[in-house]
């Protein structure tokens, strides 16, 4: 029987859907004799087999259909040209990953360091992290370019954050500012049925609120203050980036005191440098050791106006210094008015690993510790600052 014109259209489009599965297939398999698809690469595809193959391939010979070996060698004229190669095969969000992937597989931390291989980097928050490590080993001619990639991820951050930031906490502050005669629309009436319930009117089923509660309009004075307690050790990395850009976009808020605090096992006051938050990032110094205790010491010793104050403590808790004088220190603030937060990760990564017990304890005095993202920050802030429950994420 002769095959319709229909009927060839539909084997047609079934054989090129199976000739595309096996291409993708070869491409993840990477083109091992038990690969099983016999599948030969040319062009482009050869080309991205080859760019998979230097960060995954397992040997160092060249496999059948690929145009390079497996591995980058060690110059930074070779690894530029593959990130450029990744770049026009892949999208930014799997450049990002392999970029991480070849500096922990790798061990290419080092070439960041070459003025020529920065230019080529898709740069994000991750790669930010390891050129901060980096930066006391730079040589000087490196280190503009990576001051250049570092403004560059900061400046897309402050463009997705700091609107919706400043918006989401100036209502805030707002709210926070209470009168007792409010014009109709200023009228909290939570709180106004509240505070009237002893007029509440059996026979009429309602309150009479003979004292009325409104939300007042925040000053151009400052009403509160803000104290960002930064762990730069390295596995915080994500959290320094997002942490620095939000402790600018506070401090650019004429009715909030911004104060910015790193430490490991030394304290450092980055609140001058605060106006750039590039030059916060590179007052940091990601890794050694951590000594909370001393750090929240500092910080408590700079509060004035402990009812009107936010301590936000970022960290894996992993506590180098001495652990009940910490959390004394923590009940201590508490008792005297301070709003304590503590968050594990300031990231879009979740909770690090991190000290459980030191989590549970500061829990059971009030103060829990999650994982925020950046988006949920601004919410979680305002919830601080009106003295209102944390939007705490299901998970931790």
């Amino acid at each position: 029987m002769t095959e319709t014109g229909a009927g060839t259209g539909a084997r047609e489009v079934r054989d090129e859907a199976a000739r595309e599965r096996l291409r993708r297939w070869r491409l993840v398999l990477g083109g091992d004799p038990a690969d099983g698809t016999g599948c030969t690469l040319s062009g482009r595809d050869a080309a991205m087999d080859g760019a998979l193959a230097a960060l995954y391939g397992k040997g160092d010979a060249p496999r059948a259909g690929r145009e390079r070996a497996a591995g980058l060698g060690g110059s930074a004229p070779a690894v530029a040209r593959w990130l450029g190669d990744i770049r026009s095969y892949f999208p930014s969000s799997v450049v990002q990953v392999m970029q991480r992937d070849a500096i922990d597989r790798l061990g290419l931390a080092a070439l960041l360091t070459e003025p020529e291989m920065l230019e080529a980097v898709e740069a994000d928050v991750h790669l930010v992290g390891t050129l901060l490590s980096l930066s006391k080993a730079m040589p000087e001619t490196t280190r503009e370019t990576a001051r250049a990639v570092v403004r560059k991820v900061v400046d897309d951050l402050e463009k997705r954050l700091a609107t919706r930031t400043r918006a989401v906490l100036t209502g805030a502050l707002d709210r926070s500012a209470r009168i007792h005669r409010p014009r109709h629309h200023d009228i909290d009436w939570n709180r106004t049925i509240a505070a009237n319930l002893k007029h509440y009117l059996p026979e009429y089923r309602t309150v009479v609120p003979e004292r009325l509660v409104g939300y007042g309009r925040a000053s151009r004075s400052v009403k509160k203050e803000v104290v960002l307690c930064i762990d730069q050790s390295g596995s915080m990395a994500a959290s320094v980036v997002h942490a620095s850009v939000f402790g600018a976009v506070l401090a650019s808020m004429r009715s909030i005191s911004t104060r910015l605090v790193v430490f490991d096992t030394a304290v450092v006051d980055l609140t001058d440098q605060l106006d750039d938050p590039v030059d916060v990032l590179f007052g940091t110094r990601l890794g050694g050791g951590t000594d909370i205790n001393r750090a929240l010491a500092y910080c408590q010793s700079r509060i004035t106006r402990p009812a009107e104050t936010v301590v936000v403590l970022i960290s894996d808790l992993y506590e180098g210094g001495i652990r009940q004088e910490m959390l004394k220190r923590v009940a201590a603030m508490k008792a005297s008015g301070v709003q304590f937060v503590t968050l594990l990760a300031l990231s879009d990564e979740g909770a690090p690993a991190y000290d459980r017990e030191h989590a549970a304890a500061l829990g059971a005095l009030g103060a829990p510790a999650f994982a925020c993202t950046p988006d949920l920050f601004p919410e979680m802030m305002a919830a601080a600052l009106e003295k209102r429950p944390l939007p705490i994420p299901d998970t931790v």
